[in-house]
């Protein structure tokens, strides 16, 4: 075992100096995904800073018709929440699809959107991983990839991120606030997570030290029906090979508000830009749906093991695009 320091925050800004002061220190919420890369050896922090016990668990309104989301927030009171069931069922859907019930009892908010990939490249130290270690390698792109992305990956990495929740915030229009040694922003969650590129060990755009406070949910589109579908290889606690995640406001058999994201396709929740374009004025018919999602995916580049995730994300979109139009 690797020895390393703990210390419990008080407040953010106790959190934010620990951090500065010690190098190769950690922020520590629920440890659900830290503690077992710990036991890898895929993490060696030489501190915990445990922000766990932080004012950071409630949800409020916000002033806008919105909702804030403290980081600290534990991913089953989150989906429970009346709030969330009733003005984000796609958000609660998404967190009761993901993990296993203790798990959720867990995790935390600013925790879920920090986890890092499954890839079992990165998981086993013994194995080269670019992820892990930069300019040693990516050997999932000619080895197994079932799981792992069609959707902007790079010669450097073809993770895939692997959160429930982020892929339906991303739908949301979520932003996540954060503080650091420079004073507080927000950063809209479509930006927060980074495709690979060349530099893949670094997830996010978080800056050394930044601690996550919050996450902000802009008003719900008025009108707007929302649902969240995940297919995986077993119903119990399995990451998704694809979700969806989609809002659909439909009048006068028109579209008139589309929002839908993609989880399991790429290194981050993959908003899908190109399959609203496609809807929004269109008709409301399954063909659109169909059309919409293969606009997506016409920028797919399956691996040699995973071409089944392009036709199973068009499946899967035009089911729950069609499903949302009934239900308006």
């Amino acid at each position: 075992m690797k020895p390393f320091g703990y210390l419990r925050a008080r407040s953010t800004a106790e959190a934010v100096d620990a951090f500065a002061a010690h190098p190769a220190a950690r922020y520590l919420g629920g440890g659900t995904n830290l503690v077992d890369l710990m036991k890898l050896g895929v993490e060696t922090p030489g501190t915990l800073i445990d922000v766990s016990r932080l004012p950071l668990g409630e949800v409020r309104d916000t002033d806008d018709g919105g909702l804030r989301i403290g980081a600290t927030v534990r991913n089953s009171d989150l989906a429970a929440h009346p709030a969330v069931r009733t003005r984000y069922p796609v958000l609660s859907q998404a967190l009761l699809a993901g993990a296993s019930g203790q798990l959720r009892n867990t995790a935390t908010t600013g925790g879920n959107l920090l986890q890092r990939t499954r890839c079992p490249y990165f998981q086993d130290t013994s194995k080269p991983c670019n992820k892990r270690e930069p300019g040693t390698g990516c050997p999932a792109r000619e080895g197994a990839n079932r799981d792992h992305a069609v959707l902007g990956h790079s010669a450097h990495c073809v993770a895939t991120h692997p959160s429930d929740m982020a892929v339906a915030l991303v739908a949301l229009d979520a932003t996540v606030r954060l503080v650091g040694a420079d004073g507080e922003r927000g950063v809209p969650l479509t930006d927060f997570h980074r495709l690979p590129g060349d530099r893949p060990d670094q997830d996010t755009v978080i800056r050394p030290g930044e601690l996550i406070t919050a996450v902000d949910l802009p008003k719900p589109p008025a009108g707007a029906h929302s649902t969240y579908r995940k297919a995986r290889d077993r119903a119990s606690y399995a990451f998704a090979l694809v979700s969806v995640a989609a809002l659909l406001e439909v009048r006068g058999g028109t579209v008139q508000h589309a929002a839908l994201a993609f989880g399991g396709l790429a290194h981050r929740p993959w908003r899908a830009r190109a399959a609203e374009d496609v809807l929004r004025g269109a008709p409301a018919t399954e063909d659109t749906f169909a059309r919409a999602a293969e606009a997506e995916l016409a920028a797919a580049e399956p691996l040699s093991e995973n071409a089944f995730k392009v036709a199973l994300a068009r499946n899967l979109a035009t089911a729950v695009l069609t499903e949302l139009a009934a239900s308006t």
